[in-house]
C-alpha cells in the first residue's frame, strides 16, 4: 500500500525534533509498504531552511520519499506569523499530495490542525481513508496557555477540531488522556498508538564522556533537558531551582532551541548562574550521545489541567536511554514512571520541589543508575517503537482492506 503522510513538522532523524514519523515511516517501506511524506523545508525547532526553494524531494533505498513543499518562513516571530505559516503550507501541501500518484490511504497529523483540512480534502478527491493522527490537543492547550484568546478564532478552531475529528475514518492519538477528549468530539472510532522509543538507539551503558568533555562537564551530577524552550515548557522554573542548587556540583544542561531560549538565557546571565550550560539542538542521530552523557534527564511543562493528558516523546528517550527522569508533569506520564520506577516526581510550577527532586537523585548514584537501568527495562517491555509501529501497520492495512 501507498501512504501519503502531511506532517509540516515533520523531522528525519538527522534533524533535530521528535522523529516519530521517520521511524515509523522507515518501519512501513522495510514491510514493502511505500510512503510519502509532505513536509516543511523550515525546522520547526530551529527555524532554518535550505538553501534549495521548495518544492523539492528526496528518497534513498529504505527510506520514505520527503516532499518539502513552501512554507511562510516566520513561524517563530509571533503568533500571527505562526499562523501564516500553517495556511501558507496548508495551501502548498495540498496542491503538493494533488500530484502523489496511487496513495491509498492519508494520514494527517495535528498540530498544526489546519493541515488536517488539507489531508481531509485530499482523501476526498482521491476517495480513499483518511487517517487523522492527534498529537496534542489543539486548540485546547492553545487555550489553557493563553496564546489563543480571541473568542472568534476559538469557536473557529473548536469547530474544525469537531470537523475533523467527525471526518476522519479513524482517529489516531498518542495518549490515553487524549481518547475520552476526542471521543466527546464526534470521532468515531479512535485508536491509542502511543508514543515510545527505538531502545536500539541508545546504550544505557554508555557514558558519552566526549559530549561531557567538550561542554565541560565531566566533574558534575549532570541533568540534561532535552526539547524545545518555548512556553509552554517552564524552563524559567529551572533557572530558579537551579539558584537554589548552585552550591552543589550539579550542572543542569538545557539542550534544545525555541522562541523562549534567548530570554532564558538573558534571564540566566541576570542570575549569574555558572550551574546551567545552554547547548543548541542536535539531531535526533546525535541525541543516544548527548543522553549518555547524563545522570538524570529532566522533563518538565507547565502546571496546566490539560497537561496532565500528555505522553512526552522525550521521556521515553530518557527511559530508553537508561536514565533517571525527574518528571515535572503529572498525568498519564506519571503513571508510566511510577509503574517502572524510574524518576521522581516534582510537582509542576514548584521551584522547591524540582530543586529537592534533582538533589533527591545527585546525592545517591546507586539509586540513581537503577533506576535508570529499571526504565530502560520497562521501554523494551511496554513501549518498543518497533511493537508499536507492528500494531500502526495492522490499522493501516485494515483501514485500506475496508475500501
Amino acid at each position: 500500500m501507498h501512504i501519503l503522510i502531511i506532517h509540516q513538522a515533520f523531522a528525519a532523524l538527522n534533524e533535530p525534533g521528535g522523529t516519530r514519523h521517520h521511524e515509523l515511516a522507515r518501519y512501513l517501506v522495510q514491510r514493502g509498504h511505500r510512503v510519502t511524506i509532505i513536509a516543511s523545508p523550515v525546522s520547526y525547532i530551529t527555524g532554518e531552511a535550505p538553501p534549495q526553494p521548495p518544492p523539492f524531494s528526496s528518497k534513498t533505498r529504505g527510506e520514505p520519499e520527503i516532499v518539502r513543499a513552501y512554507v511562510y518562513q516566520a513561524h517563530h516571530k509571533s503568533f500571527v506569523h505562526r499562523v501564516l505559516a500553517f495556511l501558507s503550507f496548508m495551501a502548498s501541501s495540498f496542491f503538493v499530495g494533488l500530484k502523489v500518484k496511487d496513495v491509498d490511504l492519508i494520514w494527517g497529523t495535528s498540530p498544526p490542525i489546519f493541515q488536517g483540512i488539507t489531508a481531509w480534502a485530499l482523501s476526498r478527491l482521491k476517495r480513499i481513508p483518511f487517517l487523522f493522527e492527534v498529537r496534542d490537543l489543539w486548540p485546547a492547550f492553545a487555550i489553557s496557555v493563553g496564546v489563543l484568546k480571541n473568542g472568534i478564532l476559538i469557536g473557529a478552531s473548536e469547530w474544525l477540531e469537531r470537523f475533523l475529528y467527525r471526518g476522519a475514518d479513524r482517529v489516531m492519538v498518542n495518549s490515553p488522556g487524549y481518547v475520552q477528549h476526542v471521543k466527546d468530539l464526534g470521532a468515531k472510532r479512535v485508536e491509542l498508538v502511543p508514543n515510545g522509543a527505538d531502545a536500539g538507539m541508545f546504550d544505557p551503558v554508555r557514558r558519552g564522556a566526549d559530549f561531557r568533555q567538550s561542554h565541560l562537564l565531566s566533574d558534575k551530577f549532570v541533568v540534561l533537558y532535552a526539547g524545545a524552550h518555548g512556553f509552554s515548557n517552564d524552563l524559567g522554573v529551572v533557572l530558579d531551582a537551579a539558584k537554589k542548587i548552585e552550591k552543589r556540583p550539579i550542572q543542569i544542561v538545557l539542550l534544545g532551541d525555541g522562541k523562549e531560549k534567548a530570554s532564558l538565557q538573558a534571564k540566566a546571565k541576570e542570575m549569574e548562574l555558572r550551574n546551567v550550560s545552554f547547548v543548541d539542538s542536535v539531531p535526533k542521530s546525535e541525541m543516544a550521545n548527548a543522553l549518555a552523557a547524563s545522570d538524570a534527564c529532566l522533563a518538565i511543562l507547565k502546571p496546566i489541567e490539560w497537561y496532565k493528558a500528555t505522553y512526552p516523546n522525550k521521556v521515553f528517550d530518557y527511559m530508553a536511554a537508561g536514565r533517571p527522569i525527574v518528571l515535572a508533569i503529572d498525568g498519564v506520564i506519571r503513571e508510566v514512571v511510577d509503574a517502572a520506577g524510574c524518576g521522581v516526581f516534582a510537582e509542576p510550577g514548584d521551584t522547591d520541589s524540582l530543586a529537592a527532586a534533582i538533589l533527591s537523585l545527585a546525592k545517591d548514584d546507586a539509586r540513581s543508575r537503577e533506576m535508570g537501568l529499571v526504565g530502560r527495562a520497562y521501554i523494551e517491555a511496554h513501549f518498543d517503537r518497533a511493537a508499536l509501529a507492528e500494531k500502526l501497520t495492522e490499522l493501516l492495512e485494515e483501514m485500506v482492506g475496508e475500501l
